[in-house]
């Protein structure tokens, strides 16, 4: 295979609902570029991009396939990406490293959810998209219902380039507007005839063909004053009012397909490598926000976007060349730890296929091996240039499971899986909870974590459980609350002596401390000596108070008793949750000459913050999750309702492009594996966002459940 320069190379990423057809598609445009001799199938597994197992099984992408095909004298790189929500890192991890998005619909369904998530991501990404209605030769295509949902989704900026003569079983042809002819195919290998438009196309092919001049013209002054002068385009001049308005993202050409059959494919790439911007016409940025452009005779830099582990190879590692161009040996450096790297092979990349290049240049994509230090989301750079490229931003986890291994000898080698699933994948996200004392896998959906646990059974042969994870609950008070504690302990010598009197209230923000109080029905005026406040790791404050006066207690012994009330802190009286916002008031106690020491001081202390803490108004508080859930209008009704189950709060309603958008507040309590019932509830449509908000009081009757499971199981143990 040749070195492409860069002018010459189009990185192209395919989107769309999950059977819509990319990965035929894909195919059919590596047949047509002779990369292949012959296409596969999906249902016989035969295809070069859904090649893991596990998409075999599941007949649907499930991981990001880097491919390329060559046309026209330019390399096209591929990314197909999964259709899934559950698999949305990998669509973000290809719009890093594409210029253009290839969204495909298809034609039974019109636009479905995924595609309006792809659509918000490419334009958060500022990618271009080229729209394709694929699979217009099934028997229940619908050209016209499918454009109606292609042009409420995206507006007034679709463009139609082509639209089919029939649609079905029967479709072999179409009229392209662009070019103003009717192809027309003669088999399902690409082989096409060009006819002129027949009379009974000629008026709305005429139209069609007047707009998409109209359109040209609007994105540049050139254009716009020859358009009013001779009141048409050329061919090529509509192109270059397309490339314009295709670069700003003001246009979005729309095409019609039959992947399977080979119908309209060659028709796309074309006009990809016509209107479609080249890497040389893009500029990336830094982590700073400087701007770097895609220039072959700069310095060399890669950005990592991808690695995988694959048989035979090993730790492969994704690339997009950023700068310069890279040579086969040359050494490269980690800004990120000043580690020195040599590419010891460069391989263009197709699927499985990996061929040997011995250099590469600014724009183009492929991978190399075996290297030690970097992961995704790097940058490796020559020219003691210091680059970091913008990192990919994953979004937030929507799915949480706790993971534990059957056996318990497995354990370690189940953190090391993990840690390497993490790597390959971002979204996939993997945590010890000190606090839940349980390991938090976290992802986004249940067919996500399902195929992880997959490939832990089968591939790792390891058994796990999973199980609800805990919900990580806290506990603090709403009263001021008095109590005491003496611990005393004798067996033979010395014995164990230390008696603490303490006065607890809750922490107001803004509120200072008082040293006057009423409570069961005594006056209390404190001396306040001395104040320590600890911010907690997990939210919230404790503020500690030496009011002992007399030498009740000595000094030596205070940092003791706030130990022994620290330790309570971390597993709260109630559920054994972390506490928090505490104001702790030490005025009064006894020591004993010989027996009183820190051991003991420090369980009294301890043990009068639980009572005072059981007399104190006690509360359960419980995170809320600000949910947002884009659903279709038809779905709404049962969307709410299960979200009002969940003793969600209703905050808003609005509409989106063809969709409705529900925002709520949820406990986390009452959103396990709510991603697998809004798919229920919807037929696969429907996707959300949780983030989270705050912690709120529980109410009292979930309160009281939680202290009976709690006392119960601490009675099991």
């Amino acid at each position: 295979m040749k070195v492409y320069p860069t002018q010459n190379i189009r990185n192209i990423v395919l989107l769309g609902g999950t059977k819509s057809g990319k990965t035929t598609l894909v195919e059919t445009m590596m047949f047509e570029g002779k990369v292949i001799d012959r296409r596969g199938t999906v249902e016989a597994k035969t295809t070069v991009s859904d090649n893991a197992e596990i998409e075999q099984i599941y007949q649907r992408s499930i991981y990001p396939t880097l491919l390329y095909t060559e046309f026209m004298d330019n390399k096209l790189n591929i990314i197909d990406t999964p259709g899934s929500d559950d698999f949305i890192g990998g669509v973000i991890s290809a719009f890093k490293v594409a210029d253009t998005g290839v969204m495909i619909v298809n034609a039974q369904q019109g636009v479905e959810v995924g595609t309006e998530i792809f659509a918000r991501y490419a334009e958060k990404f500022k990618k271009p998209l080229i729209l394709a209605i694929n699979q217009l030769d099934h028997e229940k295509a619908n050209w016209d219902s499918a454009l109606d949902s292609v042009k409420q989704t995206f507006g007034k900026k679709v463009v139609v380039i082509q639209y089919p003569v029939e649609t079905g079983p029967n479709f072999n042809s179409f009229i392209d507007v662009l070019k103003m002819k009717m192809y027309v195919f003669k088999d399902e290998n690409g082989t096409r005839e060009e006819h002129e438009i027949p009379a009974n196309h000629k008026d709305e092919a005429s139209e069609l063909h007047q707009i998409l001049a109209e359109v040209a013209a609007e994105n540049d002054e050139s254009l716009m004053e020859l358009f009013f002068d001779k009141g048409v385009l050329s061919e090529e001049e509509i192109r270059v009012g397309l490339r314009i308005g295709l670069a700003k993202s003001e246009v979005f050409p729309l095409f019609c397909l039959s992947g399977k059959k080979d119908m309209g494919v060659k028709r796309l790439m074309e006009f990809i490598i016509n209107v479609a911007p080249a890497p040389d016409k893009t500029i990336q940025k830094l982590k700073d926000g400087t701007v770097v452009p895609c220039d072959s005779s700069a310095q060399p830099s890669i950005f990592i976007y991808k690695t995988s582990v694959e048989p035979h190879l090993g730790d492969v590692s994704f690339f997009r060349v950023m700068s310069g161009k890279i040579v086969e040996g040359c050494d490269l450096v980690n800004p990120e730890n000043g580690a020195k790297e040599r590419l010891t092979a460069i391989y263009a990349v197709a699927g499985k296929k990996k061929e040997k290049l011995t250099e590469m240049v600014a724009g183009d994509i492929g991978c190399t091996v075996k290297l030690k230090t970097v992961k995704t989301n790097q940058t490796l750079n020559g020219g003691n240039k210091e680059w970091v490229f913008e990192p990919m931003v994953f979004p937030p986890s929507k799915y949480r499971t706790a993971i534990k291994a059957k056996v318990e000898k497995d354990e370690e080698k189940l953190g090391e899986i993990l840690n390497k699933a993490h790597a390959e994948d971002p979204t996939i996200v993997i945590e010890y909870s000190k606090e839940l004392k349980q390991t938090i896998l976290s992802g986004q959906g249940e067919h996500h974590i399902n195929i992880l646990k997959w490939h832990l059974t089968n591939t790792h042969k390891i058994e796990v459980d999973l199980f609800p994870p805990k919900i990580p609950y806290r506990e603090t008070i709403t009263k001021v609350a008095l109590a005491d504690y003496r611990h005393r302990k004798q067996s033979g010598g010395a014995g164990q002596f230390g008696e603490v009197h303490i006065l607890i209230e809750p922490v107001v923000e803004g509120v200072a401390a008082n040293n006057r109080f009423k409570v069961e029905g005594k006056e209390l005026v404190l001396n306040l000596k001395s104040k320590e406040e600890y911010k907690m790791d997990w939210g919230g404050k404790l503020e500690y108070y030496n009011c002992i006066v007399g030498g009740a207690i000595d000094a030596r012994f205070m940092p003791a008793i706030l130990k022994g009330i620290m330790e309570k802190m971390e597993e709260g009286p109630l559920t054994g949750s972390y506490a928090r916002d505490i104001r702790v008031f030490v005025y009064d106690g006894k020591m004993h000459p010989v027996d009183s020491n820190e051991i003991s001081f420090k369980l009294a202390g301890r043990n009068a913050f639980k009572e005072a803490f059981k007399k104190a108004g006690p509360k359960i508080m419980e995170p809320i999750y600000n949910v947002e859930v884009l659903v279709p209008s038809d779905c709404m009704g049962d969307v709410m309702s299960d979200l009002q189950n969940r003793r969600a709060m209703i905050e808003g309603m609005s509409s989106e492009k063809g969709f409705e958008v529900l925002k709520a507040r949820v406990p986390l309590a009452e959103l396990n594996k709510y991603s697998t019932t809004l798919s229920s509830l919807t037929s696969g449509r429907a996707t959300f966002t949780m983030t989270f908000a705050e912690y709120q009081q529980v109410p009292a009757e979930v309160q009281e459940k939680l202290l009976k499971d709690y006392e119960s199981n601490d009675k099991d143990e």
